[in-house]
């Protein structure tokens, strides 16, 4: 086996990705290294979205609210349950940090089939055929119960859990479900910090736009990340949330 094809076999799908060199070096000549602690302002030191501070702050509020919202999250479960077969999460692979595939947790909206039935509607993708984000207006694979969640963003709940588990924060970019492989070289710079539940995307109001344009709000986000920011985006969420806007 070549060096060539031992490569492509040990970046088979389910495998991590961070093990191909190349691949590692574009991604470190794409992300920009910040060096200014986000408190003291020191040089060298972590800025808010990869600090310590952020990753306990975001555990912490993401078990609170998992406390809270118990009862919710148990009735929402048994709707999903018995509403169509299929499992109760949906668990789909997603880029984070730095290109790094994980399992991002959700209540499961669509068919248990779902993914097996994307390629066969591809060519209804609102950003065409050929584009790497996939969203489809009326998807036919939504559940009755399923569309419900998606139109006040419960499914996204379970995202918590990732939030415990350091895979996520609560403000960050959205996890692309496509791998890094296909981002383009101006798209790597938001791998450089760790997705989240919500950001300015979410609470823009521009839900119809294109990865291009996502990557531009993230790229905002990263030049401006503070606590103050994230405390903000924080508190305009649920409005955009209740509201239902830009949800499909």
């Amino acid at each position: 086996m070549t060096r060539h094809e031992q490569i492509i076999a040990i970046n088979a799908p389910g495998r991590d990705k961070r093990v191909d060199p190349d691949h590692r070096r574009r991604l470190d000549a794409a992300i920009h290294r910040q060096g200014r602690g986000w408190l003291t302002g020191r040089d060298g030191g972590r800025p808010w979205t990869v600090s310590r501070t952020n990753r306990v702050v975001a555990c912490l509020g993401a078990l609170a609210i998992l406390l809270v919202f118990c009862p919710l999250l148990l009735g929402l479960a048994l709707l999903v349950k018995f509403s169509s077969p299929g499992p109760v999460l949906f668990i789909q692979k997603r880029t984070g940090y730095r290109g790094r595939v994980f399992g991002m947790y959700k209540f499961r909206t669509m068919v248990a089939d779902a993914e097996a039935l994307k390629e066969s509607l591809r060519h209804l993708n609102k950003h065409g055929a050929d584009a790497i984000d996939f969203k489809i207006d009326n998807d036919p694979r939504i559940t009755p119960i399923g569309r419900f969640l998606r139109r006040s963003s419960l499914d996204e709940l379970p995202n918590l859990i990732n939030v415990v588990t350091g895979d996520m924060r609560l403000v960050g970019p959205r996890p692309t479900s496509f791998n890094a492989y296909r981002y383009k070289d101006n798209h790597l710079v938001r791998l450089s910090i760790y997705p989240g539940m919500t950001g300015l995307w979410q609470i823009s109001g521009r839900s119809n736009i294109d990865f291009d344009q996502r990557v531009e709000l993230d790229l905002s986000y990263i030049a401006e990340q503070s606590l103050w920011l994230d405390l903000k985006i924080l508190m305009l969420t649920p409005f955009k949330v209740f509201s239902g806007h830009g949800a499909s």
